[in-house]
């Protein structure tokens, strides 16, 4: 047993100390069923006994991954044989609502589907929403800045984030839970947190904002010939939704009719047409909002821009449309990529990724969807050849965002599968500048190490 392994578990018990027998019983993540490997993994229950943790850990000059629900797509919570894994799973709580400011404090270890649902049986929505929400948690989602399919109008979870509480690599904690949408006093320090998946701190507790319940949601699926007309459709229900519309998902014919295919969720509409969009809007008066969000499809479908299209008649067949965007595992194994650009240079991307995947090889292919609204595109390339390809396929992928404005992350994260692409996305001196940053606040480099930067 090594020294750090005996004193956690003479300091935190075996009931909070996992072993790594026991580890080799959880997977590594949702995408990896190996075996976790790790000397051990602790569970704090607190934010002091994480702050203990880390000085015994510091102590030792011994490395820690922060492990979330494991849903994230870039090795960002992969650990090694040599490290500590923290896991903040007892710290699941949501601590307080406060229904006037409409805020909530809540601890990293939640569940967002659960704190989702607390919130609501008080009339409050948690509007940062994705697929992974029943396994995802909220210190996970901080650390990655999370997005997904409310992005449009509630923005990213920096947006929705007031105030946080980390611990250092040095067990120091930095408490910043201000409740106030208002505070001007000096660097905002919950921002370097935010998105620097658990390079710099482990976050333990997040002040977050609530919006009031909407008690109308108007939901389409439709169908489009070119995406000139799905851009056009965008900025006709932008324009006169009155900042109610909520999501606009754009799923390209070859995603669709890859994941409706057998096994996979019905095909609400025909296969075969170029582009498919899943709209919601949601507001405060329902007989009004569904009115004008029908007279919008007329008005698409009587210019043209509108094919096909559907209204769920109920909450099931609203979720069946969303099943379509979100059930995507008959579309895997495939090479996972989220990159944004400009809605003016989708097309040029995709194109040139297309005609560049088939130079390579000509049983490659891309599947692609994404939250359009907002920039961010998802891409799937095949075939998958249990990763014998990865570097390739990445080199494509990244490699045709040049001149066009791009990230090679919009809201995955970098880990270790998008670091040696950085580049692609940060200058120089902005690399310099984290670099310095993580030797400021990690100068062992305990935390997370391998992740986003060397």
């Amino acid at each position: 047993m090594s020294d750090v392994l005996k004193v956690l578990i003479d300091e935190f018990g075996t009931s909070a100390v996992v072993g790594a027998n026991l580890l080799r019983e959880r997977a590594t993540s949702y995408w990896d069923s190996t075996p976790t490997r790790a000397k051990c993994l602790v569970r704090p229950g607190s934010t002091d006994e994480l702050a203990r943790v880390m000085r015994i850990c510091h102590g030792h000059d011994q490395t820690v991954v922060v492990q979330g629900g494991k849903t994230g797509i870039v090795q960002g919570a992969v650990a090694t044989a040599a490290d500590v894994i923290v896991s903040l799973e007892r710290m699941d709580r949501v601590e307080s609502v406060d229904t006037s400011d409409g805020i909530a404090v809540v601890q990293a270890g939640a569940v967002l589907q659960s704190v989702q649902e607390h919130v609501a049986d008080l009339g409050f929505l948690f509007p940062v929403d994705f697929g992974a929400r029943g396994s995802c948690t909220i210190g996970g989602a901080v650390a990655t800045n999370a997005g997904g399919i409310n992005v449009l109008r509630y923005g990213m979870m920096r947006n929705v984030v007031l105030g946080l509480e980390a611990v250092l690599a040095d067990g120091t904690v930095i408490s910043s839970m201000n409740q106030m949408l208002k505070n001007n006093t000096g660097y905002d320090l919950k921002q370097l947190f935010i998105g620097s998946e658990g390079t710099l701190g482990i976050v333990t507790r997040v002040v977050v904002r609530l919006f009031p319940m909407p008690v109308s949601r108007d939901t389409a699926m439709f169908a489009c010939e070119s995406l000139a007309a799905v851009t056009r459709q965008l900025s006709l229900l932008k324009a006169n939704l009155a900042g109610t519309l909520s999501a606009f998902e754009v799923m390209w014919e070859s995603f669709y009719a890859s994941v409706t295919g057998e096994g996979g969720p019905a095909a609400p509409l025909e296969r075969g047409y170029p582009y498919y969009v899943i709209a919601e809007a949601e507001g405060a008066d329902p007989a009004a909002d569904a009115e004008r969000f029908q007279r919008l499809l007329e008005e698409g479908m009587e210019g043209g821009d509108i094919v096909d299209a559907i209204l769920p008649k109920s909450e099931a067949e609203r979720r069946s449309l969303w099943n379509v965007r979100e059930e995507f595992d008959l579309a895997l194994p495939a090479y996972l990529y989220d990159v944004s650009l400009p809605i003016r240079h989708m097309e040029t991307y995709v194109s040139r990724l297309e005609e560049r995947l088939r130079a390579w090889r000509d049983d490659a292919e891309c599947e692609v969807f994404g939250h359009i609204a907002d920039g961010n595109l998802h891409i799937f390339v095949k075939p998958y050849d249990n990763g014998a390809h990865h570097e390739t396929s990445d080199g494509i992928v990244y490699g045709c965002l040049d001149g066009l404005d791009g990230s090679i992350s919009a809201e995955h994260g970098i880990g270790i599968d998008k670091r040696p692409w950085l580049g692609l996305s940060r200058s120089a001196d902005e690399l310099k500048l984290m670099r310095e940053l993580k030797q400021l606040l990690d100068p062992q480099n305990l935390l997370n190490p391998g992740k986003v930067i060397n």
